[in-house]
């Protein structure tokens, strides 16, 4: 069974909408997966996801409201197989933590799933206006459209 991590900076906005988007599409498709998210930082440790970011995945059919925000650890390297982060700060703080090739070898930046490549962020939605909140579902919605092609290929 793939197991996969969404990793962003806070867990609270881009990695818990990435985990909901996966894990209503895998049920939608019948995927056996297991899917969590954790930030970078532990600063908001046992929160729920943003109440922008909930309200507008639940305006997009996803249900994000029960998912609680954790640091990214070192364990994760070897409980899950993938691990997506959101933007270079994220890639480089998950790299920091990687104790050999195999770990840095699972870890990608989720958009060169759409954009092979290129590198490109998941733009934190954080301190701006509502519009920021779609924008990321719909970036991460085309990402995990591709994940779950990958999966399905593959299982």
């Amino acid at each position: 069974m793939q197991k996969i991590v969404m990793v962003c900076l806070g867990n609270i906005c881009r990695s818990p909408v990435a985990e909901g988007i996966l894990r209503h599409k895998a049920n939608q498709h019948g995927l056996k997966i297991t899917i969590d998210s954790a930030g970078t930082s532990s600063n908001h440790e046992g929160e729920n996801p943003d109440r922008r970011s909930q309200a507008n995945a639940k305006k997009n059919g996803v249900d994000i409201s029960t998912l609680v925000s954790r640091p990214f650890t070192i364990k994760d390297f070897d409980a899950f197989d993938k691990i997506y982060v959101m933007d270079a700060s994220n890639y480089r703080d998950v790299k920091a933590l990687a104790r050999n090739a195999n770990d840095i070898a699972k870890v990608e930046m989720i958009l060169n799933l759409v954009y092979p490549g290129s590198n490109k962020a998941v733009p934190d939605p954080y301190f701006g206006g509502e519009e920021g909140f779609q924008q990321v579902f719909e970036l991460l919605d085309t990402a995990c459209d591709r994940i779950v092609e990958q999966l399905s290929t593959k299982y």
